[in-house]
C-alpha cells in the first residue's frame, strides 16, 4: 500500500502512462489498497484503455477518473491537472497526494549519437520524456502546496539507462538521466515532498518487445533476445507491487535511485 504505515486518510493519485503496462498495473495495485474514498487520475494517450482500468476497479471504492491526454504538449498537461483539481472540489482536499510519473517511450533506438543531427527530433522526444514529467509535477504540487499533515511523494520510474551509456539508446539514457537529476533536486529544494526515482528492471512489456526488435547496436539487441529467450524478464505485476512496497516502508533516502534488484 503507498502510504506510510499507520497513516490513515484519503489519497489522491496521480500514474501518467496507465493505459498499459507498468502503469496499468500500478494503476489497478492502487485502486485496490487505497483507503475508500481516495481518487486515482489515471492519464494515458490510450482512452478505450483508460475506460477498461476505471472498468476493471469498479467497485474498489476509490473513484478512478480517465483522462485521455497527449502529455507531449501543454494542452495534455493541462488537462491532466484540471482533471486533478475537479478531483479536490468534487471530493475534498486529500491527505496524501501521489504522483507517479510513469509515461515514457525509446524514442529512435536503432540510431548512434553521431546520427542526431536534427535539433526537432531531439526536442520532440524529451518534450514527452523529461519536459512533461517536470512541468506536470510542478504543476501538481503548486496545486496542492505544503500543510500540516498532508503527506507529498513524488515518484520518477527510472531505469539502469539514468547511471550507465546503452550505445544506440544515447537519447533514452540522456533523458532517463535528466529525469533523475531534475528529481533529486526537487527532493533537496522541497524537504517535505518524498521523492524516489524508481527503476523497475527489464520488463516483458512492449517496450523490451522493442529493444529487441530496433536496437541498433548488435550486441545490445541480442542481450535482450537473450534475456527474452532464457526467461529473464519481470512482469510489470512484479515489479508494481515492488515499487508499493518500497513506498509502504518509507524507508528511501529522498531523492534515492532505487532498483527492482537493490537489496
Amino acid at each position: 500500500m503507498a502510504v506510510q504505515p499507520g497513516v490513515k486518510g484519503t489519497s489522491l493519485c496521480i500514474v501518467t502512462g496507465a493505459s498499459r503496462g507498468l502503469g496499468r498495473s500500478l494503476a489497478l495495485d492502487l485502486s485496490a489498497s487505497l483507503q475508500p474514498g481516495s481518487q486515482l487520475v489515471v492519464a494515458a494517450r490510450g482512452g478505450e484503455a483508460l475506460r477498461e482500468l476505471q472498468d476493471g476497479a469498479a467497485g474498489s471504492g476509490v473513484d478512478v477518473c480517465p483522462v485521455q491526454a497527449d502529455l507531449s504538449g501543454d494542452a495534455g498537461l493541462r488537462e491532466v491537472v484540471r482533471a486533478v483539481q475537479r478531483q479536490q472540489q468534487q471530493h475534498g482536499a486529500p491527505d496524501r497526494l501521489l504522483i507517479i510519473n510513469n509515461a515514457g517511450t525509446l524514442g529512435d533506438i536503432s540510431k548512434h549519437m553521431v546520427d542526431f543531427t536534427q535539433p526537432g527530433e531531439v526536442t520532440s522526444y524529451m518534450d514527452l520524456n523529461f519536459m512533461s514529467p517536470t512541468c506536470l509535477t510542478a504543476a501538481l504540487l503548486q496545486a496542492f502546496p505544503r500543510r500540516e499533515n498532508f503527506q507529498r511523494t513524488v515518484v520518477n520510474i527510472s531505469s539502469l539507462c539514468a547511471l550507465q551509456p546503452f550505445k544506440s539508446w544515447s537519447v533514452y539514457c540522456a533523458g532517463k538521466a535528466a529525469r533523475d537529476m531534475m528529481f533529486r533536486c526537487l527532493a533537496a529544494e522541497e524537504p517535505d515532498v518524498r521523492v524516489l526515482n524508481y527503476a523497475p528492471g527489464p520488463l516483458d512489456n512492449s517496450m523490451h518487445e522493442q529493444a529487441r526488435r530496433e536496437t541498433g547496436d548488435p550486441e545490445l539487441r541480442q542481450m535482450f533476445v537473450d534475456m527474452h529467450r532464457q526467461g529473464q524478464l519481470l512482469s510489470c505485476q512484479e515489479s508494481a507491487r515492488k515499487l508499493l512496497e518500497i513506498l509502504a516502508k518509507d524507508e528511501f533516502e529522498s531523492g534515492a535511485h532505487i532498483d527492482y534488484f537493490d537489496p
